[in-house]
């Protein structure tokens, strides 16, 4: 039953194909998880690009607003929209003012999208995940970059790094029924890293 669709989401018509094609697939959509995103820094406020910003913001924000705006568009009553954010988002850091502030548009947009389609039974919510094993960054970051000992320190549950698997069993407790009265929430997945 696998199916798949490319799309750019930083091109809002090519967004509306990947709905498109999924509801003529499937004939509707149960469940949308928005997740695309680039996980670059961009460094000091001061050294961004225009063409930096226009490439994060045209994924991380643009790329968003309209994955969930066909969202709602498209799912099916009693349906989950899901966005997944950043926990350097949730406070300010030297050198990541672009990306971060680019993924706070997900989280902000959660709360208006809930009460927007709430009605048709439809939850909406917000998974910020803190630095994750295996993804963005450090799918690529070698076991002895320091930053990922830094990630691993930080965390008061033991010293290890938030798992791809650890996001996806947040995706499964909204995609299920016990999350059915939980609607315009963010949960923080990330060991109890502040």
């Amino acid at each position: 039953m696998g199916f798949a669709v490319q799309a750019d989401v930083s091109d809002p018509a090519q967004v509306v194909s990947l709905f498109d094609a999924t509801r003529t697939r499937f004939g509707g959509v149960d469940i949308v998880v928005a997740n695309a995103g680039i996980d670059e820094t961009g460094g000091p406020i001061v050294e961004v690009t225009e063409a930096a910003f226009d490439r994060i913001f045209g994924v991380n924000a643009k790329g968003t607003f309209f994955t969930l705006q066909q969202a709602a568009r498209a799912i099916n009553k009693g349906g989950t929209i899901l966005n997944i954010g950043s926990g350097s988002a949730l406070r300010p850091m030297v050198g990541l003012g672009l990306y971060a502030s680019s993924k706070l548009v997900g989280s902000y947009l959660t709360g208006v999208l809930a009460q927007e389609v709430g009605e048709r039974g439809v939850t909406v919510n917000t998974i910020i995940a803190s630095a994750t094993d295996d993804a963005g960054y450090f799918s690529a970051a070698s076991d002895d970059d320091p930053l990922r000992s830094m990630v691993r320190a930080a965390s008061p549950i033991g010293s290890r790094m938030g798992s791809v698997d650890d996001v996806a069993d947040a995706v499964e407790f909204f995609t299920g029924p016990l999350a059915r009265w939980v609607s315009g929430s963010q949960l923080l997945v990330s060991g109890g890293q502040n």
